[in-house]
């Protein structure tokens, strides 16, 4: 059994404005990571380290500029069970006026452990694109945890 985790925010900013926090090494690490290397292209490499030795591993599979962008998503580090390339994330951005809707589904999470950690990160991280996305600070980083500090703290809830 797969599970998979649906989310959606609307940010005040272009479909195209947003397309690029998704597909270029600059942008992304705005509200997502500390570097990044992506090749935007069919096959091409998503990754990124969202913090110090914890790299996130992939290909991208879509690219349909400024609509849709789908990855393949994991990790390299072993405590995180989701070895690289192992999910995928579909990413969809519709215009509503002035402002995207963005709707992100990860889907193949393996467990309700990597589901519920992979769900806080995505509504945590999300938060930080949409200030950036407006021009703002994007407020303290969810990667200053560690994924150990992450479940603690949400089996804490």
């Amino acid at each position: 059994m797969t599970l998979l985790h649906r989310t959606e925010i609307c940010i005040d900013a272009s479909p195209e404005h947003v397309f690029r926090f998704f597909v270029d090494s600059n942008w992304l690490t705005k509200w997502l990571g500390n570097t990044a290397h992506l090749v935007p292209q069919p096959g091409g490499v998503f990754r990124f380290e969202v913090a110090d030795g914890e790299w996130c591993v992939g290909e991208y599979v879509v690219i349909d500029s400024p609509r849709r962008v789908v990855f393949t998503w994991g990790w390299e580090s072993e405590t995180m069970n989701l070895p690289p390339g192992s999910s995928v994330v579909e990413v969809n951005l519709v215009a509503d006026g002035d402002r995207t809707k963005v709707s992100l589904t990860h889907r193949k999470l393996p467990d309700e452990d990597s589901l519920a950690l992979h769900a806080d990160g995505w509504t945590r991280y999300l938060a930080r694109l949409e200030s950036v996305a407006r021009g703002l600070e994007p407020g303290p980083d969810p990667a200053v945890e560690t994924p150990d500090q992450a479940r603690q703290r949400l089996e804490s809830r």
